[in-house]
């Protein structure tokens, strides 16, 4: 550390420059696996390097030492964690949109409205007896998933998202992925779960729905084809036979849609 001050002591418009870069880097960076799991590592380990620090602070020599070895263990781990985000980096930087601008978090009201068009969708979709599975990003990036799906980047509508599951259709198997205010894909691949408790009744989707949300923070509605019942999968577990009413008080609650106004730049929320 004492290095690195040293080396600013005479700071100029090189050292700016200098400076500026890495920060746009380190930015683009984190904007790049902020929609994947991976973020989840990263402050994995920035809390564990704020513990080493406070550790030799403290004089705390074994805990000190131990930190120290788990540290160096990251050091080749990392490559092999984000393989698949240094792979990302690299080709966009090849193709040059790596330096993009990155939009802003959606607001209250478009959150609201989003709400409101995914309880209006599982309703035509129960009516109807038309299978669905629509999956709803949270903290935890789900970009892995999307990846595996057709890419489409629409506004949230119910008409939208009703014709996307219609029988026979090109885009009806599979998981639907919204982020934010947008449908970012659909026909998505989601992991099952293996929990040998779920009951024998229920389908694909719905132990698709419980696979994701088994290691994501993700919501996911599930409505079934066999007896038009709407289900929300949350944190492992599945609520079945919803309502109108009591789905859309969920996921004004889940969606934690108060707080949003709070977030005005991505880049800082945590």
């Amino acid at each position: 550390m004492a290095e690195i001050l040293s080396q600013y002591r005479n700071f100029g418009l090189r050292s700016a420059i200098d400076v500026v870069v890495v920060a746009v880097v380190f930015y683009q960076f984190y904007m790049l696996i902020k929609r994947t799991r991976a973020v989840q590592l990263v402050k994995g380990v920035m809390v564990l390097l704020i513990v080493s620090l406070l550790a030799k602070y403290f004089e705390l020599l074994t805990i000190s030492w131990l930190l120290d070895k788990l540290l160096q263990m990251f050091v080749i781990a990392i490559p092999v964690v984000f393989q698949p985000e240094l792979r990302k980096a690299l080709e966009q930087l090849g193709r040059g949109s790596f330096f993009t601008r990155h939009p802003l978090v959606p607001g209250v009201d478009n959150l609201e409205q989003v709400a409101e068009e995914l309880v209006r969708c599982s309703q035509v979709l129960s009516k109807n007896r038309i299978g669905a599975l629509i999956v709803v990003e949270r903290k935890t990036g789900i970009q892995d998933f999307v990846e595996t799906g057709i890419k489409i980047d629409g506004m949230v509508s119910s008409e939208f998202l009703v014709n996307i599951f219609i029988p026979n259709t090109p885009l009806h198997d599979g998981a639907v992925i919204v982020r934010g205010d947008r449908v970012a894909a659909a026909g998505c691949f989601l992991p099952l779960s293996e929990n040998p408790n779920i009951q024998k009744e229920l389908g694909t989707r719905h132990r698709a729905a419980l696979g994701l949300t088994e290691i994501t923070d993700a919501l996911v509605i599930v409505v079934s084809e066999e007896t038009g019942a709407i289900s929300v999968g949350i944190d492992g577990s599945l609520t079945r036979f919803m309502d109108e009413k009591m789905l859309r008080e969920l996921l004004l609650r889940e969606l934690d849609i108060k707080s949003v106004s709070s977030s005005a730049i991505p880049f800082w929320r945590w």
